[in-house]
C-alpha cells in the first residue's frame, strides 16, 4: 500500500463531462429512479411519523435516537448476507421480494397504529424489521446502477441515486408534517406501504436481461469468504470504507438529534418536517452544483469541504434561530450529497462485477453501521450534557474529519483502474479430473528473473500477491531459490478447485493482468506452473483406484 501524501490531496476519479441528468435518457433508469424516489419519500414520512410519535410521548433523547439506530442496525447484522444474495441470485427478483415484504410490514404498522395500541417498543420493532428488508435489498439496488447507464454516466447516476434519498428528504418530512397534523400517524404509515407497491410495479415492468453467472452460483459460505478476502486485500476499497466511517460517525448526530432541535425551537410536527426539508433542498441543489465542482476540484477536496459545511449545519442546529438554521441545513444537505456521491461513485468504479454487491454491502455495513452506533452514542451524550453541546462536539469532529483528508485521502487509482473481466486461464493438463470441491489447492509458479530487474520484480510481485488474495487466495508467499541463481517461487493457496477456476476465468480483471505483466517483464522464459491438491485424491484413469494421503502433483503446463 502506498503511503498517504503529506501535501494537498490530488484528484482521483475522472470527472465526466456528461450532464448531471444524462442518465434520465434511459427509460429503465428513469422508471426505477422514480420508483425509488417514491419509496424513499414514504420511508422519510415513516421516519418523521415514528420520531414525532416518540416526541409527543415525551420519550428521552436516547429513545428518540433509537429510531435511527433501529432502522440502521440491520445493516450491521445483515449487509454481508445481503451482498452475497445479490451476487448469487437474480437481483430483480430479490428486489421484488424485498419490496413486497416492506409493503406488508408498513401496512401492519399502519394497522397497529390505527387501533391505538402502538407503543414505543412496537414502533422500534417495526422500524427494525423495515430496516431488515431495506438492508437485504440495498446492495442489489446499488449493483444494478451500472447496468442501466454507460460507464461515463456512473458518477451522474450515483448522484441521482443519492437524490432519491435526499430529494425525498425535501418532500417526505414536509408532507409527513401536513399529514400528521391532518390525519395522524396511521395515514403516514399507510402511505409508506403504498410507496413500496409502486417500487414493485416498476420492478415488474423492467425487462432485465438474465443475470450472468447464476448457473455457476457459489455456495453461501465460500461466496461470503471470497468477498471478505477481496475487501481485505483491496487497499483502494478499504480507504473508501475508512472515509465513509470517518464522515458517518459525527454526521449521525444531526439526524439523531434534529427532533430535539425542533423542540428547542418550539416547533410542532410541521415545523420538524420543515427542518428536515432543509437538507433535502440542499441535496437537490447539490445535484445541480456538484458536476461543475467536481470538474474544478479533486474528489478529496470535495470530501473535505463537505465535512466543513456539514459541521456548520450541526452547529446551527445546536444554537441558532429557525431561519439561519434552515439556511445552514441546506448547506448540510449539499455537503451530504457531495460526500455520498464521491464515495459511491468511487466504489462503483473500483469494484469488479463479480464482487460488486458484496463490496457495496461492506460499504453499507460500514456507513450505516457507523450511523447506527453513532446515533445511540450521540443520544446518550445529549442526555448527559445536553443537545446543544452534543451537536457542538459533532461539529468539532467533522472539522477534524475535513483536516484528515490531508493524511488519509482517497488513493491514486480510485475509480480509474481497469476492473473489466479478463480471461487469464489456459486450462492445465492434469493427471486426473479434480472435483469442484477438491482442495485446498496449492499453486506454485517458478520464475527466472533477470538480475538487473530483481527490484522491479519484487515490487511487482508484492502487488501480484494482493491481486491473488483479492481474487480468491487465502495465503500467498514469494520465495527465492537457495540453489539456482535468479530463480524465484510464488506459492498461493485457494480453498478449492472451483475457487481456482473462478479466479482464473471470472475474477481476474484488466488491472490484475497489468500487474502480472509487470512481473513477467522482469523475467526470462515462461513461468512454470504446478497444481497440488491436498487430502486423498482418487485417479479415475487408473485400473485400480488407489487413494494416497500425499499431495498429488500435476504436469507442468505453461500458464498464459
Amino acid at each position: 500500500m502506498s503511503g498517504a501524501p503529506s501535501t494537498a490531496p490530488a484528484a482521483t476519479a475522472p470527472h465526466p463531462s456528461a450532464s448531471a441528468w444524462a442518465p434520465m435518457a434511459s427509460t429503465a433508469f428513469r422508471v426505477l429512479w422514480f420508483a425509488q424516489l417514491g419509496s424513499n419519500i414514504g420511508g422519510w414520512m415513516q421516519t418523521v411519523g415514528a420520531q414525532w410519535f416518540l416526541v409527543e410521548a415525551s420519550a428521552s433523547p436516547v429513545v428518540i435516537a433509537l429510531v435511527q439506530t433501529a432502522s440502521l442496525a440491520p445493516a450491521v447484522l445483515l449487509s454481508l448476507v445481503a451482498g452475497v444474495l445479490a451476487d448469487s441470485y437474480d437481483r430483480r427478483r430479490l428486489l421484488i421480494v424485498g419490496s413486497v415484504a416492506s409493503a406488508v410490514l408498513a401496512a401492519a404498522l399502519a394497522a397497529v397504529s390505527a387501533t391505538g395500541t402502538l407503543t414505543a417498543v412496537l414502533l422500534l420493532g417495526f422500524t427494525f424489521l423495515l430496516g431488515v428488508s431495506a438492508t437485504l435489498t440495498s446492495p442489489a439496488w446499488q449493483a444494478i446502477q451500472p447496468e442501466l447507464v454507460p460507464r461515463e454516466q456512473i458518477g451522474a447516476s450515483a448522484a441521482l441515486g443519492g437524490l432519491t434519498v435526499n430529494g425525498a428528504r425535501a418532500i417526505g418530512p414536509a408532507l409527513a408534517g401536513v399529514v400528521l397534523s391532518a390525519f395522524g400517524a396511521p395515514v403516514v404509515f399507510g402511505i409508506n406501504a403504498l410507496s413500496f407497491l409502486g417500487a414493485v410495479a416498476a420492478l415488474l415492468w423492467w425487462k432485465r436481461p438474465p443475470q450472468a453467472g447464476l448457473e455457476d452460483r457459489e455456495h453461501f459460505g465460500p461466496a461470503l469468504a471470497a468477498g471478505l478476502r477481496y475487501v481485505a486485500s483491496a487497499h483502494l476499497v478499504r480507504r473508501i470504507l475508512l472515509r465513509s466511517a470517518l464522515f458517518a460517525l459525527p454526521a449521525s448526530a444531526l439526524w439523531a438529534l434534529l427532533p430535539l432541535t425542533a423542540t428547542r425551537l418550539h416547533l410542532g410536527s410541521s415545523g420538524y418536517g420543515l427542518l428536515l426539508t432543509g437538507p433535502g433542498v440542499g441535496a437537490v441543489l447539490g445535484i445541480v452544483l456538484l458536476p461543475a465542482a467536481r470538474r474544478r476540484f479533486s474528489d478529496n477536496w470535495t470530501i473535505a469541504v463537505s465535512a466543513l459545511l456539514y459541521a456548520a449545519g450541526a452547529a446551527a442546529a445546536a444554537f441558532l434561530p429557525l431561519l439561519p438554521t434552515l439556511l445552514l441545513l441546506v448547506l448540510a444537505g449539499i455537503a451530504w450529497i457531495g460526500t455520498l456521491t464521491v464515495l459511491n461513485t468511487a466504489l462503483q468504479l473500483t469494484l469488479p462485477q463479480w464482487v460488486r454487491s458484496r463490496g457495496a454491502a461492506m460499504y453499507i455495513l460500514v456507513f450505516m453501521g457507523t450511523m447506527a452506533l453513532g446515533s445511540v452514542g450521540w443520544g446518550a451524550l445529549a442526555s448527559a450534557i445536553g443537545t446543544p453541546l452534543a451537536l457542538t462536539a459533532s461539529a468539532v469532529m467533522l472539522a477534524l474529519v475535513a483536516v484528515s483528508v490531508l493524511r488519509l485521502p482517497l488513493l491514486p487509482g480510485t475509480g480509474v483502474i481497469d476492473r473489466s473481466a479478463r480471461l487469464a486461464w489456459a486450462s492445465p493438463t492434469l493427471l486426473f479430473e479434480p472435483a469442484p470441491t477438491d482442495g485446498p489447492v496449492l499453486i506454485t509458479v517458478s520464475y527466472t528473473v533477470r538480475a538487473a530487474s530483481r527490484q522491479e520484480f519484487q515490487q511487482a510481485m508484492t502487488a501480484l500477491g494482493a491481486s491473488r488474495r483479492r481474487t480468491g487466495a487465502f495465503r500467498w508467499r514469494l520465495y527465492r531459490s537457495g540453489e539456482e541463481e535468479d530463480v524465484w517461487f510464488e506459492t498461493f493457496l485457494l480453498p478449492s478447485w472451483s475457487e481456482y477456476q473462478r479466479q482464473q476465468t471470472q475474477r481476474s480483471t484488466g488491472r490484475d493482468r497489468e500487474i502480472e505483466a509487470r512481473a513477467l517483464a522482469a523475467c526470462e522464459g515462461t513461468p512454470r506452473w504446478h497444481h497440488y491438491f491436498a487430502g486423498e485424491t482418487v485417479d479415475p484413469t487408473a485400473a485400480t483406484a488407489t487413494a494416497t494421503p500425499q499431495q498429488t502433483t500435476t504436469k507442468e503446463d505453461p500458464h498464459v
